[in-house]
């Protein structure tokens, strides 16, 4: 009879045993399953800024085969164009270059003629001397119009025949304190677009599986610059 009784006891406790078992097996799949729900989405984050500062700067280069020569030259243009920047003012930050002679080592080139329909040899400078002028502008919505204003100037100075370029370069010191707050901007806009989609499909959002922040794209337009963002984050989704 205790023998019966015994078994009857072991039974029971087995029994009961696996039901619990199958009862945290059970929670444990739906676990399980709730953890691999995910949505994965896009946040978006964008700021236009302007320059901080402007350079306009003045390429004078000159070529022939005598370096003496080619290098008094090329200092004879740049003084002249920098007494002439001096008279308009144009002194702030203002920097020139030392002067660059370059030898290319030969004084041929190879060149096609239609008429004569073969390549001949053509006779070239051998040297060529650069130096460059520049100085700085705080207001760099007017870079671009004082830059096209100096290029009239040399022509009817007679100061450009030995211009090689004048071109404008501006500096944007904002974008490295941004960058916290575009990554921010991101995350916060990339959570929304997954709140929405948890709403809609009567979820809740989890806590993020995985992140990815993307380059920040550069987009340039003269003195403006548009810094840009996408973050892409996977986030759970449960009941």
């Amino acid at each position: 009879m205790l023998q019966k009784i015994q078994i009857a006891v072991a039974g029971t406790v087995v029994a009961i045993g696996l039901i619990l078992l199958g009862v945290c097996i059970n929670k444990g799949l739906q676990s399980f399953s709730n953890r691999e729900r995910v949505v994965t989405v896009k946040g978006l984050a964008e700021k236009e800024f302007k320059a901080s500062s402007a350079m306009v700067s003045i390429s004078v280069s000159c070529s022939g085969d005598l370096p003496k020569e080619l290098s008094e030259k090329t200092e004879k243009t740049a003084a002249d164009i920098a007494a002439y920047l001096k008279t308009m003012g144009y002194e702030k930050g203002s920097r020139v270059s030392e002067i660059d002679i370059y030898d290319s080592k030969t004084y041929f080139e190879k060149e096609w003629q239609d008429d004569i329909q073969k390549y001949i040899n053509v006779k070239k400078d051998r040297y060529k001397a650069s130096k460059t002028l520049s100085f700085e502008i705080e207001d760099v919505e007017k870079a671009e119009g004082v830059k096209n204003k100096i290029n009239l100037d040399l022509i009817n100075k007679n100061l450009s025949t030995n211009v090689e370029n004048i071109f404008t370069d501006y500096r944007f010191d904002e974008l490295n304190s941004i960058k916290p707050e575009l990554i921010a901007e991101s995350t916060r806009n990339a959570r929304e677009a997954g709140e929405q989609f948890a709403k809609d499909s009567k979820s809740k959002l989890g806590k993020i599986k995985t992140a990815s922040q993307g380059q920040i794209d550069l987009r340039y337009n003269r003195h403006t610059q548009t810094a840009r963002v996408i973050s892409n984050i996977v986030f759970y989704l449960e009941d």
